[in-house]
């Protein structure tokens, strides 16, 4: 005999009785309504789905879609609803360089043409320098240096500046269509950092630059440089001539002069590419940057291009410049130090020049020891001489042979002397 409401000993006192068999009917009543509840929702659902995708379907695809599939059973649709199922847009897709100059402007489309046009003109130039194994007395090649050039003519001659292959024992000249050829040294010119290299390619291959002149350049006239820098081949960068007639130094210690300033972006391994200008013509040599970075900071210089189609078939012909000189010896520092306005002859060449015409060297006295002062170069020409960049640029305006008047400052006195003009050995 149990208590009324106690739960048997070992049950749990919170369970609930099991459902009776009269209320079993009504629990798979509610399971059958819940069961119906998700299949509606799941066909919303997919309906909804259905409708969002043929809303962002292009025009084509949905033509597509609602055309009827053939199967083994069915037939064609009547001749009328093919032709209405048609994609909107029958043709081809146009080609993405049609797209991507389509919308552009003409002025973006000239630069574009003239990149194209003188692309296959530039090389990449990779130089090194053979090294010996100190123990073992192997040679090994160093990588030198990087740098562009571009292809002169269609005899395989390719313009570069001197510093790019400086140093180096070997060059290799990479093409736009990234063929490699070992490249020969024909000649070069330090004093205006121009070297000329020749490969062995095929005439079709080459593609010279077609030449302008930086005679008639103006200040804010569009330059286009094309180069390689930090060996990214054949980058091009754009903006406009921003100063003429400026003047750098060489590696000799002599100015280059008529340079031309530009504030297209030229950075290290652009030296030796081409300066365009917007007819694609050569108008330049990337040389020099101006910058405390190291880096492009919109001050670029160029050897101008009326001075390189004067250097450069001399040096194909014979390998080197042939200098036009007076044969006199000087000291810029000394002069710097005495404040001397002109050029000071401190020797003369034997069989020179100013030895021939007379020009007198500075001296030392056998009996007092004193030093007595030479000549000094005031004029050449019509050519006023101030210090030794003013007498090398007044000698670039003639050649070997040609007869000057030299104006010289002897004592308290100024005599003119005809003299003229000898051949200087080649720079070292």
């Amino acid at each position: 005999m149990s208590f009324p409401n106690v739960p048997p000993t070992g049950s749990d006192p919170t369970a609930k009785p099991p459902p009776s068999p009269a209320g079993r009917p009504l629990l798979r009543g509610v399971g059958l309504v819940l069961l119906a509840l998700i299949v509606v929702n799941v066909i919303l659902l997919g309906a909804l789905s259905f409708d969002v995708v043929k809303r962002v379907r292009p025009p084509n695809e949905v033509a597509k879609a609602a055309a009827p599939a053939l199967t083994h059973a069915s037939r064609p649709p009547p001749a009328k609803t093919a032709k209405t199922a048609k994609p909107v847009n029958s043709q081809a897709p146009p080609t993405p360089s049609a797209l991507a100059l389509g919308h552009l402007g003409e002025g973006e489309k000239r630069t574009i043409g003239i990149f194209r046009r003188a692309a296959p003109a530039v090389v990449f130039i990779t130089t090194v320098a053979y090294q010996q194994d100190m123990y073992r007395r192997n040679v090994a090649a160093i990588p030198a240096g990087t740098g562009s050039g571009f292809v002169w003519d269609n005899l395989g001659h390719v313009v570069t500046n001197f510093h790019v292959i400086k140093g180096a024992d070997a060059a290799k000249v990479t093409m736009d269509d990234r063929t490699s050829y070992d490249a020969k040294l024909v000649g070069y010119a330090i004093d205006k950092d121009i070297a000329v290299l020749r490969i062995e390619a095929n005439a079709a291959q080459l593609t010279p630059l077609p030449r302008g002149s930086s005679s008639d350049l103006v200040v804010g006239q569009s330059a286009l440089a094309i180069g390689n820098p930090f060996g990214l081949d054949h980058t091009l960068s754009t903006g406009v001539i921003s100063g003429l007639e400026r003047e750098i130094k060489s590696l000799a210690g002599r100015p280059i002069v008529g340079v031309i300033q530009t504030d297209a972006a030229i950075n290290p391994g652009n030296s030796g590419g081409p300066l365009l200008n917007s007819d694609g013509q050569l108008i330049g040599m990337n040389t020099a940057i101006f910058s405390p970075s190291g880096a492009s900071a919109g001050i670029g210089f160029a050897v101008p291009v009326d001075t390189i189609r004067r250097i450069v078939p001399q040096l194909i012909e014979h390998g080197k410049v042939t200098r036009p000189g007076l044969g006199i010896h000087f000291d810029p520092e000394l002069q710097r130090r005495n404040h001397i306005k002109g050029v000071l002859v401190l020797g003369v060449s034997p069989g020179g020049a100013a030895e021939q015409a007379g020009i007198r060297p500075t001296i030392r006295d056998r009996q007092s020891g004193k030093l007595i002062l030479g000549d000094i170069i005031v004029g050449l020409g019509t050519q006023k001489i101030v210090d030794q960049n003013d007498l090398f640029k007044a000698l670039d305006k003639h050649g070997v042979g040609d007869s000057v008047k030299v104006t010289v400052k002897r004592g308290s006195e100024r005599v003119v002397i005809d003299l003229k003009l000898t051949e200087l050995p080649p720079l070292q």
